[in-house]
């Protein structure tokens, strides 16, 4: 645990210092800064714009962050050749990788933590009579976000296990956007008469991640009710498929030749 803990906050200071990163932020927070000229033009939903803008620069903006961060810092310790100081200790490859992963999601954590605090800030500044602003489906909506990033960077540390940054950013983007349309890509798969596509499309479904698991957004801002025992089950699934992706990473890394 504490060669983990190690290489986690290593991880983590070296991602602090990427430019990018704070690019990112900072294009977040003005996405969210947005939602006040849109406020103008609309009538007594200021409350509900500031959160469905809100969530969705969390979203968006922390999917791209798990990405670069998560496809760049395992090649870099390959490229700069840094990893074999660190690999002729006592750690193992599956240490590593896996230590690289949590330094990742404590990154994450503080980007959705900065991202969160200034969508609260919007809230209690500008649409304090419009609505709640400590509103408890708000914290689960962000826990949501945060489950979903950490399946992404997950799947962004299988990708980079073995291969280029380019191609495995390529690859996570392609398992963000059909994580979110399985089930569609499933419903047409049967409605379409074809068996291999019914097929295939059906193999996706049972695969790929379902990140549509973790979209709560539209309940959260429209004040609908959530279904009993989501976020345990968001949970549970969350954490089966990043042990999975972990696995998996660790398997293929172990094998992977550096020189």
């Amino acid at each position: 645990m504490r060669v983990l803990w190690a290489i986690a906050r290593n991880t983590f200071k070296e991602a602090v210092r990427n430019k990018i990163l704070y690019s990112l932020i900072f294009f977040a927070l003005v996405m969210m800064g947005l939602s006040l000229v849109l406020d103008q033009v609309t009538i007594g939903q200021r409350s509900k714009i500031i959160k469905d803008f809100g969530l969705a620069s969390i979203n968006i903006f922390g999917v791209l962050i798990a990405i670069v961060v998560g496809i760049s810092l395992v090649y870099k310790e390959i490229d700069k050749r840094t990893i074999y100081p660190i690999l002729a200790k006592p750690v193992r490859r599956s240490q590593f990788l896996i230590g690289k992963y949590f330094g990742i999601v404590l990154t994450l954590a503080v980007e959705v933590m900065v991202m969160s605090f200034f969508l609260f800030f919007l809230l209690g500044i500008y649409a304090a009579g419009s609505g709640p602003v400590f509103d408890v489906g708000l914290f689960e909506a962000i826990a949501f976000i945060f489950m979903e990033l950490a399946v992404v960077a997950a799947a962004a540390i299988l990708f980079s296990s073995f291969s280029t940054p380019f191609l495995s950013g390529m690859f996570t983007l392609a398992i963000y956007i059909i994580g979110h349309l399985t089930a569609d890509l499933k419903r047409l798969g049967a409605l379409s008469g074809n068996l291999l596509l019914e097929r295939l499309t059906a193999l996706m479904y049972y695969l790929l991640p379902d990140l549509e698991n973790f979209n709560i957004k539209g309940e959260v801002v429209y004040g609908l009710p959530l279904e009993s025992g989501k976020i345990f089950l968001g949970s549970l699934y969350a954490l089966v498929y990043i042990s999975l992706l972990l696995f998996l990473s660790s398997v293929i890394f172990q094998t992977r030749d550096f020189k």
